[in-house]
C-alpha cells in the first residue's frame, strides 16, 4: 500500500514538473533585430554562421580581420562594427560573425556540442572559407580566450592579435586571481559585480534549467525562453562593465544561453598547452579599461607568456570600452596594425 502511494505521489510530481516546464516564461526584454546585409556560412549541413562583412576600401589589400565577440553566447553589436569599420580604409576586409548558438547563427539541437573546441574549430573553418594565408584576430572578453586558444593550435594562420578586456588563458589558472595590479596602472574596481547580478536574476526555475543542461546535456525549455532569460541576465550584468552602474542602456537580445552555459562548462576541459605560447613571436596588443571587471592576473599572464606584447589602459571606462571611448580604442588598434 505504501509502495503504491509512493508511486502515485512520484507520478503526480513528474506530471507537475512536466506541466510547469512546458509553460514558457516570458521576459520583458529587448528583442533581437536581424542586421541588414547579414550573410551566412554553411559550416555543416543545415548549420549556419551569420556574419557581416565590410569590404576593404583600399587597393592595397592587407590581412583580413576577424572579430570575436564576448560571452560565451554573446553576439556582435552594431556599435563594434561602427567603431572598427574605418579599418577597411587601411586595406583590411572585416568579418564580424556570431558564434554558433547565438545571434544570427544556428542554435544546436545537441547542446553538448557547445564547447571551446567547437568554437575554435568553427573559427578554423571560417579562416579557410575566407581563403587568407594569415588573419588578424580581435577578441573581446571570452573572444580573447578563444583567440588565444586558436593561436595555440594554428599559429601559422595568425599575423597579429588584439585582446580587449581579456578573460583568462584556458584552462584557467586560478592562482592568477590573487595577483595585485601595480599602483602605477591606477586600476579601479567597478561599482557593480557579476555576483550581485547573478544573485538578483537567477531563480529556482532558471537554476533547474541550468542544472538539467549540465547533468543531461539537453534542453528543459526552448531556446527562445532561455535566450530571453539570458538577455534579462545580461541587462543586470551589464552594470559591471562600466566604472559606475548608472545610466545603463537597454541590453538588446540575441545572446544564446545554452551556448553560454555549456561552453563555460567546457572551459576547464581544455588541454593545457601554455608551452606553445611561450615560443611565439606573434605581436599582441592588450587594451583594458581602467575599471575592467576581469581579474588583473588574467591580463598579467598574457604579458608573462607573450614577449612581443603591449598593454594599453584606457581611463574612465570598464569592460565595455566602445560606448564611451570608441575613438581612443580605434586609434590604439589602428596604430598597432600599422606597425611592421
Amino acid at each position: 500500500m505504501k509502495l503504491k502511494l509512493f508511486g502515485f505521489i512520484l507520478l503526480i510530481g513528474i506530471i507537475a514538473f512536466e506541466i510547469t516546464f512546458s509553460i514558457p516564461v516570458k521576459y520583458d526584454v529587448e528583442s533581437f533585430n536581424l542586421r541588414k546585409g547579414t550573410q551566412y556560412w554553411n559550416l555543416e549541413e543545415e548549420l549556419k554562421i551569420g556574419y557581416t562583412k565590410i569590404e576593404a576600401n583600399n587597393s592595397k589589400k592587407k590581412e583580413p580581420i576577424i572579430y570575436l565577440h564576448g560571452g560565451p553566447g554573446g553576439k556582435v553589436s552594431n556599435e563594434i562594427i561602427e567603431v572598427l569599420t574605418p579599418l577597411s580604409n587601411e586595406g583590411h576586409d572585416l568579418y564580424f560573425y556570431d558564434q554558433i548558438g547565438s545571434g544570427h547563427s544556428t542554435r544546436l539541437k545537441n547542446i553538448k556540442q557547445y564547447s571551446v573546441e567547437r568554437h575554435r574549430e568553427d573559427l578554423r573553418n571560417i579562416v579557410d572559407l575566407i581563403g587568407a594565408d594569415k588573419v588578424i584576430l580581435l577578441g573581446h572578453s571570452w573572444g580573447a580566450c578563444l583567440a588565444v586558444n586558436y593561436l595555440q593550435e594554428y599559429p601559422e594562420t595568425v599575423k597579429k592579435v588584439v585582446l580587449t578586456g581579456p578573460g583568462p588563458i584556458l584552462p584557467i589558472n586560478r592562482r592568477m586571481i590573487n595577483e595585485i595590479p601595480p599602483d602605477s596602472l591606477n586600476l579601479v574596481e567597478p561599482e557593480f559585480s557579476n555576483k550581485v547580478g547573478n544573485e538578483k536574476i537567477y531563480n529556482w526555475r532558471s537554476k533547474i534549467i541550468l542544472k538539467w543542461a549540465y547533468l543531461f546535456s539537453s534542453k528543459l525549455v526552448t531556446d527562445k525562453e532561455v535566450d530571453d532569460f539570458f538577455t534579462s541576465l545580461n541587462q543586470e550584468l551589464n552594470k559591471s562593465t562600466d566604472c559606475s552602474s548608472q545610466n545603463q542602456k537597454k541590453y538588446e537580445g540575441g545572446g544564446g544561453y545554452y551556448s553560454h552555459i555549456m561552453t563555460v562548462k567546457s572551459l576547464n576541459q581544455v588541454e593545457e598547452k601554455r608551452y606553445k605560447l611561450r615560443g611565439l613571436n606573434t605581436p599582441l596588443l592588450i587594451v583594458r579599461g581602467q575599471c575592467d571587471n576581469q581579474k588583473w592576473g588574467y591580463t598579467k599572464e598574457y604579458l608573462d607568456l607573450f614577449h612581443n606584447s603591449d598593454l594599453r589602459i584606457i581611463e574612465g571606462v570598464g569592460h565595455t570600452i566602445i560606448n564611451k571611448k570608441g575613438e581612443q580604442y580605434y586609434a590604439l588598434i589602428q596604430r598597432f596594425l600599422a606597425e611592421n
